[in-house]
């Protein structure tokens, strides 16, 4: 019996060391070597600090910075990047930050990311990653052969075809929100009863949650709706959870943004997976399936089935992700393209003009949306100052040399796009200013050295997939309001673009709005 304790004795302390020796390496060891490697190159940032790295730094500057509203004229990425923006005046443009025990090497430059976003097979997305996976999921962050399957999959949702009979959706929600600010309006008995103050914000947010649940779940859209709910509270957790993201298990430990976080997950996923399997018993009756983005799926995904298509949690992932992208994107590019059109009144004359000449007062139509090149060129502006996603990450999958660098595995890469986007080495001395005439010529033939320097729904292989599907909607709204309100910056609206998972204002967008 003695002998038998000693053993398990023995095993037990042997387990414990090799559990510590994982921990000092995973802790220190193997931070420490990384730094070394990275300082032998020439790249600089703070020394290594046991397990937080500059952490508690970052989220300290961003708590400051967050609220803090700033001139239309000022430079967006200091306010955006506020920690960034201090290790690089500290340490110059190459250098790295700790997140956590991993360090990241900033990098703003358009070759470098074009080749990393051109080697999906070389530079993956960071894992884990469970903020953004809570969020959203699916396409967005699988990597190899099951990305390939599933942008497969996925792909014959945003055929042309299918972005064309989604337009009556967005007219029908546009109308909607168009009809509430109307019913705000005081009576015309009242002096001032053409023109009111409105933030927009919110009525834009349901908007395009509602678009994305009518052409995302069809007849289901009403309860598509409470997912967009229930994930708009989920990013209002990101900054709490983020802070702890990078320690392995914390997502389970029963802190009250986890629980807050796991409970409204449980939810969505229970909301989902009852209309998705809604849909199946209508396939396995023979029914037709609805021409939404759930229907097509699930329809290409049947025919994927013999070779082995998605799961029902992977069909669960891919609807997070198409309510997430869809409803982020394009609210925040119609909400920033308000707000410049009502600081830069010639433009929003202009862009009427042409939305009246092309469409009258009649609804948008789909093949009129190529005519509106002036419409196009503000919106190409806008994603270049307030893209929606200014920063990206990825990690090599084996040592790799990028540019000047020799990159190990464990040093991860911060793409920050809005920086590049405001860049004045790329885009001149007035890279800070709404110029939307930068875009007379198209993307390609923008004052940009190159088409790497534009990059708002990221580039390569894994370009977003629904940027048209965000495109052609943000057009038919901002035609519509353009066809029924002029509009400018009300006093009391507060400039601040801040930097939670996409660029959203924290004060809200207050306007003054005249019926026409």
């Amino acid at each position: 019996m003695m002998m038998m304790s000693s053993i398990l004795v023995s095993i037990l302390v042997a387990g414990l060391i090799a559990w510590g020796v994982k921990l000092l390496h995973w802790v220190w060891l193997r931070p420490k070597r990384l730094e070394r490697l990275l300082r032998q190159q020439g790249l600089n940032g703070n020394s290594y600090r046991l397990l937080l790295g500059d952490m508690k730094d970052l989220i300290s500057a961003v708590k400051h910075e967050q609220f803090k509203p700033i001139q239309l004229s000022d430079n967006l990425p200091p306010h955006i990047f506020p920690y960034f923006y201090q290790i690089i005046a500290k340490y110059g443009e190459n250098c790295f930050i700790w997140f956590g025990a991993t360090p990241r090497l900033m990098i703003s430059d358009p070759q470098l990311m074009k080749e990393i976003l051109a080697r999906p097979d070389v530079f993956n997305k960071p894992k884990p990653d469970p903020i953004g996976e809570t969020v959203a999921g699916g396409l967005l962050f699988l990597e190899g052969d099951k990305w390939a399957k599933h942008r497969k999959i996925i792909n014959p949702a945003f055929h042309i075809d299918k972005l064309k009979n989604m337009v009556p959706a967005f007219h029908l929600s546009c109308s909607n929100m168009i009809a509430k600010w109307e019913a705000l309006f005081p009576s015309i008995n009242n002096g001032n009863a053409d023109c009111v103050e409105i933030d927009v914000w919110p009525f834009i947010e349901d908007f395009s949650g509602d678009v994305i649940s009518r052409v995302a779940f069809g007849s289901s859209h009403e309860e598509g709706r409470r997912i967009f709910e229930l994930q708009k509270e989920q990013v209002k957790l990101v900054l709490e959870l983020m802070q702890f993201m990078f320690i392995p298990g914390w997502r389970f430990v029963p802190t009250g943004a986890n629980r807050k976080s796991k409970a409204m997950s449980e939810e969505i996923r229970s909301v989902l997976k009852g209309m998705i399997k809604k849909r199946e018993k209508a396939m396995e009756r023979g029914e037709g399936m609805d021409g939404d983005l759930l229907g097509t799926l699930m329809e290409w995904n049947q025919k994927e089935t013999p070779q082995g298509g998605m799961s029902i949690d992977d069909v669960v992932k891919e609807c997070k992700l198409f309510y997430f992208a869809g409803s982020e994107t394009t609210s925040l590019l119609l909400l920033w393209t308000m707000v410049m059109l009502s600081k830069h009144h010639q433009w929003q004359s202009r862009a009427r003009d042409e939305v009246l000449q092309v469409f009258g007062d009649k609804h948008p139509s789909y093949d009129g949306l190529s005519r509106l090149k002036i419409v196009s060129m503000i919106l190409n502006e806008v994603l270049r100052l307030y893209p929606p996603a200014p920063l990206i990450a990825r990690g090599p999958t084996k040592t790799v040399k990028l540019g000047e660098m020799t990159v190990p595995v464990g040093v991860e890469l911060m793409l920050l796009i809005g920086l590049m986007h405001h860049d004045p080495k790329i885009w001149g001395d007035d890279a800070g200013e709404f110029k939307p005439e930068r875009f007379s010529d198209g993307i390609l033939n923008s004052r940009a050295q190159s088409s790497s320097s534009y990059i708002p729904f990221s580039s390569g292989p894994r370009v977003c997939i629904g940027q048209n599907l965000g495109m052609i909607e943000a057009k038919i709204a901002i035609a519509m309001i353009l066809q029924r309100f002029s509009f400018e910056l009300s006093p009391s609206y507060l400039h601040a673009p801040f930097l939670i998972i996409t660029l959203q204002p924290q004060h809200g967008a207050p306007l003054l709005l005249r019926k026409l």
